[in-house]
């Protein structure tokens, strides 16, 4: 009888030990925080803003071209015929829908172009938290961004041994 409460004493035991470390150890980190901290991000912000320029010198270019044309074409609608009135003012709707749609056009290029410059960073900084991760011994890293699926943040937050892994 000693013998069997004995075993059962070192089965719960071991019992106990193994559903100690068999608890998986989870993190937390807001990785919008720390992709808008890499230094990789302002200079794709500077092409964006490059770009964002470029579009809008043309379009204000084209906007200027459109309202002397239609000032000019107001004050001398009376001089011209019907004909010339009509042939006017579809030109004047070609030029305002051309408008529209470079602006369209250029709002395309421009979210196209961020989510090309965002995508390697995004990739690098998820690879670092998953090295850091995986270095300290992490199961999983629950991303604590705004409106992110975090319930409890009392793990240890990585940002900070994700910068020195990204060295910044």
């Amino acid at each position: 009888m000693k013998t069997f409460k004995k075993l059962t004493a070192v089965f719960l035991l071991l019992l106990v030990t193994v559903s100690v470390t068999a608890q998986s150890k989870i993190a937390h980190i807001d990785s919008q925080s720390l992709i808008s901290e890499m230094p990789e991000v302002k200079e794709a912000q500077a092409q964006l803003e490059k770009l964002q320029k470029t579009y809008a010198t043309e379009i204000d270019a084209s906007m200027k071209e459109y309202q002397t044309k239609l000032q000019t074409y107001s004050a001398d609608a009376q001089n011209q015929t019907d004909v010339t009135n009509q042939a006017r003012q579809k030109e004047l709707a070609g030029m305002e829908q051309n408008i529209q749609q470079y602006q369209q056009t250029a709002s395309q290029d421009i979210q196209k172009k961020q989510a090309d410059l965002l995508k390697p960073l995004i990739e690098k900084a998820r690879a670092a938290i998953q090295k850091v991760a995986r270095g300290l011994g992490y199961d999983y890293v629950i991303d604590g961004t705004q409106g992110g699926s975090l319930i409890l943040s009392d793990g240890k937050d990585l940002i900070e041994d994700v910068r020195k892994e990204l060295r910044f």
